[in-house]
């Protein structure tokens, strides 16, 4: 048998983390994950994935990623369910994480939102051979 979830996308609040009663940190955050198509009327839409991350990763999730947050969640989809306030039956399916890359720079969400970052970044979607000009590479530099 096999089980097994990679997703990629933006978190759409702050983590929530919790710890059991034994002392056991956990996390939850609700990913984004963009459709590879669009709809009918050619607008881009997402699913909202439930992700629950436990220990040591639960801690780095809390303290590193925020809303917006881009991250990498490797891990499995888990059910269960539980009786409700008003009696009835809820399910629920949520992605347990083995694993959480955090997929953008430190900080770069927060000087986004704040702005408060005035020294100028380095675009690393600027190519520095756009210009067509020859390069000169010596076999010996080449790691082959």
């Amino acid at each position: 048998m096999m089980n097994r979830v990679i997703l990629v996308g933006r978190l759409t609040k702050e983590p929530e983390l919790r710890y059991t009663p034994n002392g056991v940190p956990v996390a939850t955050f609700t990913l984004a994950v963009n459709r590879p198509f669009s709809n009918q009327q050619g607008e881009r839409e997402a699913d909202f994935i439930n992700v629950v991350v436990w220990r040591k990763p639960a801690e780095n999730a809390a303290n590193f990623l925020k809303k917006g947050s881009l991250a990498g969640v490797d891990g499995r989809i888990q059910t269960r369910n539980y009786e409700g306030q008003d009696g009835k039956r809820v399910y629920v399916t949520e992605v347990v994480a083995e694993s959480v890359q955090f997929l953008e720079p430190k900080g770069n969400n927060i000087q986004q939102q704040n702005n408060t970052n005035t020294e100028p970044q380095t675009r690393v979607d600027n190519d520095p051979f756009a210009g067509g000009g020859q390069i000169d590479i010596n076999d010996d530099d080449l790691p082959f």
